[in-house]
């Protein structure tokens, strides 16, 4: 798969503000700052079509971009810290849940987690609500390019208990690392 065409669609708070036209839907989950709206511009080839910033909580809504026509990549927003209220927090986390839960258009869901740090509470949790839907699954790496190869295949390792037959692919939003791998999954998954 490639990109050719990708426009930002929406950004929906509510439920009833979802693409309603039954196109199938890629969601990028992880916490705050691990990198969802970078990897969408990544794999866009395209600075700026979601917008990220260094401080957690910049997605505050469930993003919707347009690709190729063809399908919908949903950037959700982050769980963990963000310098928001915590009732906004809780409506995020509701609002990420029922779409995992009940969403029918949704093909795909990407787990991003930082090849940094050993996942979290909260990466451990969504990992196990993942593991409950019916929905394909990819584990994201990101941030590869700032670990050597010891530290990658280290990574590697720290996440195999969450992998249970879904694909892992190490990225890199600065080197494109893993665009192409990830492009092929997501082509072969989601449509």
């Amino acid at each position: 798969m490639e990109i050719s065409d990708i426009r930002f669609e929406r950004g929906a708070v509510e439920w009833n503000q979802l693409p309603s036209d039954g196109l199938p839907e890629v969601a990028f989950v992880g916490r705050s700052n691990v990198g969802k709206s970078s990897l969408i511009n990544m794999l866009a080839r395209r600075r700026n079509i979601a917008r990220t910033s260094r401080t957690p909580g910049k997605t505050q809504e469930l993003n919707c971009y347009r690709v190729n026509g063809r399908m919908v990549f949903v950037d959700l927003p982050g769980y963990g810290y963000a310098r928001v209220l915590r009732s906004r927090r809780n409506r995020w986390r509701s609002m990420t849940l029922r779409y995992l839960s009940e969403r029918s258009e949704l093909r795909l869901a990407l787990h991003l987690l930082d090849s940094r740090h050993p996942p979290t509470e909260r990466d451990l949790d969504m990992a196990t609500t993942l593991g409950h839907k019916d929905i394909p699954r990819v584990v994201v790496l990101t941030k590869t390019d700032k670990l050597s190869g010891n530290g990658r295949m280290q990574s590697l390792v720290r996440v195999e208990h969450l992998v249970r037959g879904s694909a892992v692919v190490l990225t890199s939003a600065t080197t494109g690392w893993g665009r192409e791998e990830l492009l092929a999954l997501i082509g072969d998954l989601a449509v």
